[in-house]
């Protein structure tokens, strides 16, 4: 059956194309397996919940007709201001007009989120659909002042403050110079764009609309994970070539139903955090988690950006899913508010799940991969000004695969895990690297969410085969300390010997490591050839432990590293391990980005400099297997990858590859800029 809504519409008039429906909600009540809704330009105020969901080969298809723009928001214009001196103005709205929940009275609550300089609302004010900063007081807004942690300062002057009453709120605004009687002004009302208030509605596409201005509630992953779009715990949808943006949390979720637990560590705090989400993890196991009801999504090429939280965020319900070929900008830009789940994309559990050929920039961090990151890879990705770090991986037993992509920023990637194959990536940043010893996370059975075994994370168990590093830049070549959520530049440190911590209120062991560009983290961790701390005979314990003051160099075991066929320029430190490196003093590749910093040229300035020698062309099977979860690095399928073609798909020959992202054997010395 084929629907069709337009704002010519009506209701109670059968869908068709001569006689359709006025809101994309009729439509969602009335759809079911095999049926197509064309949606008709136009603004759409509503939330659309599905009634239905379709089956593996009969989706249901929501997608825009072609027409024009079709805007689904979860915002309603005001029109009716109070000049209150100034560029400040006042409107008072009636409760009625928040069907759901009143934004400006709920405040933002859930486990992981930090405290801040107070507590911040769902509501959110646009002007011209871009959102205001929300104030503490209405003080604020009369002399507004930079809030100077914001990506783009000079906005936060543009301020908004909310009381809410039991049959009206009163919101006042800042426009800067701005006339709310002529320009675009909103509010937000609706928590949601498109998403199903019941769970298990499977195989929906949401295909080519622009969705935006909805105030879900922050979403960790030991609570229901609200978006302002999201398929709400089912299995196989498709969310493509959508522009989503202004939400206040999250754009896109894939994650978690409330059914396992929902803020419990917040609400009650009788056992922490991490004991809460192994608890969350059971419950949806003895639930219904399992690849033939929950994940298997696509998210493919959308536009998102301006979500305060993520862009894309999951715990267990993207597992299976791919996502890829999305623009994710501008996430955590405005940072009134922090919490643990922050990045452009930011996932839990995301087991098998493929992240690629996506350009993620100007965010917080750009992805994030907590607990359970079993065979997730991250292929051809550019990542470039995120503020914090490209790529984290927290506390995963591996194995996860990250080949081909461009990591452009200050930082590259922090490591509090193991189990990580790196091939064939571009590193332009610094490490950082450390254990994590006091958190136990599962590993699972290949390709299932059936738990196989527990532990804790001694460090190490990572391959870095055929990759590029880049000097940063920076002449200080030291180990820097720095806290758990910090970002670079790092504020003066001096060590406190008296209380035996290396930073001023922070314990040794809750220090990470940040080293320069390049491998040297890895200097200390043993390679393939070292025993295991059973093999030792009882002399040479005894004399590792005179050399190191342990056994092991670190203070603890460690499993094993595998660093080869890797290429350090302009000043990048190489590893202790690959003595024989190339390593050359002259940079070979620059990085620059656009006035406007949307877009990044990567300049390779000699490809005779970056020319292989020796290096064979890989594939997943020479990388072994995950120390834990004794899984090999292969496709879902449980079929074996082959690195064969660069960022570009160009071939790689069989011998003599070029370490890093880009094949360049054959090419004249001098190569085009890329713009990416």
């Amino acid at each position: 059956m084929e629907y069709h809504v337009a704002k010519t519409g009506n209701d109670s008039a059968v869908g068709s194309r001569e006689a359709p429906f006025l809101t994309i909600s009729q439509a969602a009540r009335v759809a079911v397996a095999g049926d197509s809704i064309y949606v008709h330009a136009g603004v759409y105020r509503e939330w659309v919940s599905p009634a239905n969901g379709g089956t593996e080969d009969a989706r249901i298809v929501y997608q825009s007709a072609g027409d024009g723009e079709v805007i689904i928001t979860g915002a309603e214009r005001i029109t009716d201001w109070k000049n209150e001196g100034g560029q400040v103005w006042s409107t008072e709205v009636d409760n009625s007009l928040f069907t759901v929940r009143n934004p400006f009275k709920e405040d933002l609550f859930g486990d992981w989120l930090f405290k801040g300089a107070f507590v911040p609302h769902l509501g959110d004010v646009y002007l011209n659909r871009k959102s205001l900063y929300e104030a503490e007081s209405v003080e604020k807004l009369q002399n507004p002042q930079v809030w100077d942690q914001a990506k783009y300062s000079e906005d936060s002057k543009l301020l908004w403050y909310a009381e809410a009453g039991e049959e009206t709120t009163k919101i006042w605004a800042n426009f800067g110079e701005a006339d709310p009687w002529t320009e675009n002004v909103e509010i937000s009302v609706r928590p949601f764009c498109f998403w199903p208030e019941k769970s298990g509605l499977n195989y929906i596409t949401v295909r080519g609309f622009t969705l935006c201005q909805a105030s879900p509630q922050w979403a960790p992953p030991t609570a229901l994970q609200e978006g302002l779009i999201g398929p709400h715990w089912s299995k196989g949808w498709i969310i493509e070539d959508n522009v989503i943006f202004e939400s206040k949390c999250v754009g896109v979720s894939l994650g978690k139903d409330i059914s396992s637990g929902h803020n419990e560590w917040s609400k009650g705090n009788t056992k922490g955090g991490t004991q809460r989400e192994q608890e969350v993890i059971f419950r949806a196991l003895h639930g219904n988690w399992h690849k033939d009801n929950i994940g298997s999504h696509i998210v493919r090429n959308n536009i998102i950006h301006d979500c305060e939280q993520a862009g894309v965020v999951g715990h267990m319900g993207g597992a299976f899913s791919t996502i890829t070929g999305n623009t994710i900008y501008n996430i955590h830009h405005k940072r009134i508010f922090h919490g643990a789940e922050v990045a452009g994309i930011k996932l839990h559990a995301s087991l098998d799940t493929q992240i690629t050929g996506n350009k993620i920039y100007a965010c917080y961090r750009a992805v994030w991969l907590d607990w359970q990151a079993q065979g997730t890879r991250i292929s051809r990705n550019v990542f470039f000004d995120n503020l914090s770090e490209d790529f984290f991986v927290e506390v995963c037993h591996g194995p996860y695969l990250v080949d081909h992509n461009l990591f452009l920023s200050k930082m590259n990637f922090r490591n509090l895990a193991q189990g990580g194959a790196f091939v064939h990536n571009l590193f332009a940043g610094r490490i950082l690297l450390r254990e994590e010893m006091s958190r136990w996370t599962p590993y699972h059975f290949p390709h299932e969410t059936a738990v196989a075994g527990y532990n804790n994370f001694t460090g190490g168990d990572d391959r870095y085969v055929n990759n590029l590093f880049l000097d940063d830049g920076d002449e200080d070549k030291t180990v820097k300390p720095m806290t758990f959520f910090e970002h670079l530049p790092l504020p003066p440190r001096k060590e406190n010997k008296e209380s035996g911590q290396i930073m001023d209120g922070v314990p040794d062991d809750s220090v990470c490591y940040l080293y320069p560009a390049g491998l040297s983290a890895y200097d200390k961790y043993p390679d393939g050839s070292e025993k295991r701390p059973w093999e030792y005979t009882e002399e040479e314990r005894k004399e590792r432990i005179e050399k190191y003051g342990s056994v092991y160099p670190l203070g603890r075991w460690a499993i094993p590293v595998q660093i080869k066929g890797n290429a350090y320029f302009g000043g990048a430190v190489g590893c202790s391990h690959e003595p024989d490196a190339k390593v050359c003093p002259q940079a070979a590749i620059t990085v620059e980005l656009s006035d406007r910093k949307d877009k990044v040229y990567v300049t390779i300035q000699n490809a005779e400099l970056l020319g292989g020698e020796g290096s064979q062309q890989l594939s997943a099977d020479t990388l072994g297997t995950s120390y834990h979860a004794e899984m090999a690095y292969e496709n879902p399928d449980g079929t074996n990858i082959v690195f064969d073609k660069d960022f570009f798909g160009k071939k790689r020959p069989e011998g003599n590859v070029t370490p890093g992202p880009f094949e360049v054997m054959g090419e004249d010395s001098q190569v085009a800029k890329f713009e990416l």
